[in-house]
């Protein structure tokens, strides 16, 4: 699936996107808050599904080359977040959704 197709799929807005972005593939997920549990247990082309709206999950994403973050609950990056991200070259996603529901939206989408 693709970011655009994510974006159109769940109701998510793009609160940071590199260029190019809407085309981004993406073959896996991985969904948490802890991100120890994130670094090591991410393969390439993985979009993380986190509530943790500060800079760790900016950080922790680019260590393990992660190009998407999705933050839910309605959760919105603090300015410092969305600066580094676009200093990493990491698209920043945000929905309403909880984390539950946006992994079953996301799963659902990745087999049709």
């Amino acid at each position: 699936m693709t970011v655009a197709e994510i974006v159109e799929a769940l109701p998510a807005h793009v609160v940071h996107g590199e260029s190019g972005y809407r085309e981004i593939s993406v073959e896996r997920v991985i969904a948490g808050d802890l991100m120890s549990d994130i670094l090591v247990s991410v393969e390439s082309d993985t979009l993380l599904v986190t509530s943790l709206a500060t800079e760790q999950a900016v950080r922790s994403a680019d260590i393990v080359g992660i190009p998407i973050i999705l933050l839910v609950n309605d959760k919105l990056p603090l300015p410092s977040m969305r600066d580094l991200a676009r200093e990493c070259g990491i698209t920043l996603l945000a929905t309403p959704m909880p984390m539950f529901e946006s992994c079953a939206a996301l799963g659902a989408l990745m087999r049709a």
